[in-house]
């Protein structure tokens, strides 16, 4: 069959573009509903061509027909340009990444450039239009100069790599992860579930913080976070105990390295302002990290008896003094009781419970909090009141995972123990798994008590002792002789450490 230039090429290329098409549907799951519409585009154009070549001899030589053919070639062609166009971009150069928009402006200007070539084919006079099109084109730009300033902002912008898909970027106090650059906007998904569409136009014209990038590496970023302590404790001490806090803290989205500041801000008159500069590495999460960083701080500052101070008005039925006396006397009762309920303090008497409860430092921890860490010089003890925290052993020989799982203990109990009565490191990191409340119990609380009575040594060695032999897979596998006399051998052991330890 002796068929029109025209219908033979268009037949070409349907013939190219749905091999193409069909080879991306299967190498690309994700762009087959976009390569379906075009073939069905490539399909409607080429069967209009066949349709109008078999049937519309009558209508051909007409200004109909040749309007009817050149929608049927422009339908195909646009079906064709685009299914190129996506192999190209989605298929061949998939792992170059190349900008969207650079498509988007190849396929248009090839559209026009087709367009132009079946202007000419059908032979219209260009010089004859060229003053008109002139006054046109000066109209047309003058209407789409916002349009075609999102179109050049839009190139320059992924040209030359200003910002990418998945950065962060701030922009007049607007605040998004770049998901989208189309040819008009830019799209940003906020962490509120909204999504801001950006003109290109503002991006150029307008400063912009690119967050968490520097050149092409991905960095943390930097995030304050302010809070105030009464004048009554000086600011050196402060940051030293909010900054160790932090060092020691296993917080999730929290950077090790740089590690976090606390800084001395201003001074308020009531308070003094500091703030914590800690590096985020995970902006989705940036608020419930800021929250977990306060939880922390709130701790470590209870930890030291440090008050966040707020203003406040109390109005009291009783004298203060009063108050203040019942309430001391209900926490030294608990803490009698705490006492009385674990087993090393059971060789001590009413009075030296009482005296001892005295001497108990409260000491709050959150989830992630270190309490312990093993190898620390160690001189104190921590008795669990409320809470969990697991026991695990660090491996630094790289042959062990790095952190194993030893115990997990519940309140009411007691850890740190060989700290206490000998000063040895500590042998295992405690870690809060939970909100915790300790006591700590320092030497210098307990040295008292066992000058008063030195024969307490004995009695708390044994109590250690029998509580490591339950915990010795060595010596539950001894008889029991065996067992007595090498618990017995241990206890005199310890015994003479705590003498030494405590100078008795």
């Amino acid at each position: 069959m002796n068929l029109p230039p025209a219908l033979h090429d268009a037949l070409l290329f349907t013939v190219a573009g749905a091999f193409l098409a069909l080879v991306l549907m299967r190498w690309k799951r994700d762009q087959r509903q976009a390569m379906l519409q075009m073939l069905i585009l490539l399909v409607i154009g080429v069967v209009g061509l066949l349709a109008l070549n078999q049937f519309g001899a009558s209508i051909a030589p007409t200004l109909a027909g040749a309007a009817l053919r050149e929608v049927c070639l422009l339908l195909a062609a646009f079906g064709f340009i685009r299914i190129f166009l996506v192999f190209v971009f989605q298929g061949l150069f998939a792992r170059m990444a190349l900008p969207r928009i650079l498509g988007d402006v190849l396929f248009a200007f090839s559209l026009l450039t087709y367009t132009v070539y079946r202007m000419y084919a059908v032979g219209f006079d260009f010089a004859s239009i060229a003053i008109t099109s002139t006054v046109i084109g000066g109209g047309v730009a003058l209407s789409l100069k916002e349009p075609l300033a999102n179109l050049w902002g839009g190139v320059a912008i992924q040209l030359d790599n200003t910002c990418r898909i998945g950065d962060w970027i701030r922009i007049e106090g607007a605040m998004g992860q770049v998901v989208s650059i189309r040819w008009r906007y830019t799209a940003l998904a906020t962490n509120a579930g909204e999504t801001l569409i950006i003109p290109n136009s503002l991006l150029v014209s307008h400063r912009v913080n690119l967050l968490a990038r520097r050149g092409d590496q991905r960095i943390p970023w930097r995030r304050p976070v302010e809070f105030g302590v009464g004048y009554e404790w000086p600011p050196s001490r402060v940051i030293a105990v909010v900054e160790e806090a932090l060092a020691r803290a296993d917080i999730v989205n929290v950077a090790r390295a740089p590690a976090p500041s606390c800084i001395c801000w201003s001074f308020d008159p009531s308070v003094i302002r500091y703030v914590i500069r800690y590096w985020l590495t995970n902006l989705v999460e940036d608020e419930w990290t800021d929250s977990e960083v306060r939880v922390h701080v709130f701790a470590a500052l209870a930890r030291e008896g440090m008050e966040i101070p707020i203003p406040r008005h109390e109005v009291f039925m009783n004298p203060a003094s009063e108050v203040r006396r019942t309430a001391e006397t209900r926490e030294r009762e608990a803490r009698v009781l705490l006492l009385k309920s674990l087993e090393l303090f059971a060789p001590l008497t009413d009075e030296e419970r009482l005296a001892l409860a005295s001497e108990l430092k409260p000491s709050p921890f959150v989830v992630g909090d270190i309490a312990t860490r093993q190898g620390e010089p160690a001189d104190s003890l921590y008795i669990l009141a409320r809470g969990q925290v697991g026991i695990f052993h660090d491996s630094t020989d790289g042959t062990a995972p790095a952190r194993q799982r030893l115990a997990t203990l519940h309140g009411p109990a007691y850890f740190g123990e060989m700290g206490l009565l000998t000063g040895q490191p500590r042998a295992a990191t405690v870690a809060a798994e939970s909100d915790v409340l300790c006591y700590r119990l320092g030497k210098p609380g307990f040295e008292a008590i066992l000058r008063s009575r030195p024969e307490l040594a004995q009695a708390l060695s044994q109590t250690v002792v029998a509580r490591q032999a339950a915990n010795d897979a060595t010596l539950a596998s001894l008889s029991a002789e065996a067992r007595s006399r090498a618990t017995g051998t241990r206890a005199n052991d310890l015994v003479r450490r705590i003498q030494e330890f405590f100078g008795l």
